[in-house]
């Protein structure tokens, strides 16, 4: 039923602008309403929060489902979950119901802000700081890539606050789009993804009240890296939607398109491409799907599992949505026709929140 309400909606409210969002690479506006009318924009967030409390499947589907007509809308409740889980998992009750009740209201995004210029992969070298000051910490520093930067009003900030401890001395906190001293660098030009906003946020002396830190002084790496075997999960549900996307695509363009004298479907080399792709895409949702349960239960094994997840899932988004483009041929190549965007929006899932070789130094540190 969740499906096919959020299919439904996507259909009707997200795919129609999403070539527009993507040429012109503006915010999906108008998803955003959508997904807020029916209570879809942040589905994780506890109901003591105001929120729907989905689970971990059920967030994983909703994100599925949009990302399969259009992927920028999809980091709409993916990056929700993303900036607030550190909140969620390690946020003091008072932190919680300050920040959770107006993202639940859908009266402000969250962002996550764990990169810079010089700690990407390595994020444990990150030199943002936070000095404190009384009963306030003053945070300076730099943050690349972070998703939905501008249009969030919430923002969870890791920074160093002992630069001794190395990642035991990094601390996570919420800053507020409004704090004073806080700024954006301009929208970055990319492949794909075009109508999420992917900018630099600038912490100037930016002055927070020390209730906002997120858990226990030097816990905030633990808690980014937490967030993220949680998470990962979601990006694996946005490379599934994409790759479903494209092969729905394909598979109804190869049965209207005609040479010599007959569909390109009935040729076998087309049937065993689309046949790869959906045996490919079907063992994605069954590791993405086990994956999501794991991270509702908290398995041992989840931290394996969240990256084998991302991982395949992504590798398969690109070869599916590569493979799209192919059995379109030249119209493939096209703006006409959405494969050409779904390869580009799928190629970023190989990248963010861990490139796929970071996973797999995950999955090997973390052997079953």
């Amino acid at each position: 039923m969740l499906r096919e309400a959020v299919r439904s909606l996507a259909e009707a409210k997200i795919a129609p602008f999403a070539a527009a969002v993507d040429e012109e690479a503006r915010f999906p506006q108008e998803a955003l309403d959508a997904l807020t009318v029916n209570d879809l924009h942040a589905v994780h967030v506890p109901e003591a929060y105001g929120g729907a409390g989905a689970d971990a499947l059920a967030t994983v589907i909703v994100i599925e489902e949009v990302a399969r007509v259009c992927v920028s809308s999809s980091l709409i409740p993916a990056v929700n979950k993303l900036g607030s889980l550190p909140v969620i998992l390690s946020g003091s009750k008072e932190l919680k119901k300050k920040y959770m009740a107006p993202l639940a209201k859908g009266e402000g995004m969250f962002s996550y802000c764990l990169s810079e210029p010089d700690a990407g992969s390595d994020a444990g070298g990150m030199k943002t700081k936070a000095v404190r000051d009384g009963d306030h910490w003053v945070l300076n520093g730099v943050k690349r890539w972070i998703t939905n930067a501008g249009v969030s009003e919430y923002y969870t900030v890791m920074a160093v606050t002992d630069p001794e401890k190395q990642t035991k001395g990094i601390s996570a906190f919420v800053v507020e789009k409004s704090d004073e001293g806080v700024s954006f660098g301009a929208p970055e030009k990319k492949l794909g993804i075009k109508g999420s906003p992917t900018r630099e946020v600038y912490l100037d002396n930016v002055r927070i009240p020390a209730d906002r830190m997120i858990g226990a002084e030097g816990t905030g790496f633990a808690t980014a890296m937490k967030t993220l075997d949680h998470t990962r999960i979601t990006i694996a549900a946005q490379a599934l939607g994409v790759a479903q996307g494209a092969l729905d695509y394909a598979k109804g363009y190869v049965t209207e398109r005609k040479q010599f004298g007959k569909p390109i479907g009935d040729f076998q080399g087309v049937q065993f491409m689309l046949a790869d792709m959906a045996m490919k895409i079907e063992a994605a949702r069954q590791l993405t799907y086990a994956a999501a349960a794991k991270s509702e239960r908290g398995d041992s094994d989840l931290t394996f599992q969240g990256a084998a997840a991302k991982c395949f899932a992504s590798d398969v988004a690109m070869e599916v949505t590569t493979d799209a483009v192919q059995l379109l041929g030249g119209y493939g190549y096209t703006r006409d026709y959405p494969v050409e965007r779904m390869m580009r929006d799928a190629k970023i899932t190989q990248i963010y929140e861990g490139t796929n070789q970071v996973q797999r130094i995950v999955m090997a540190r973390n052997l079953p």
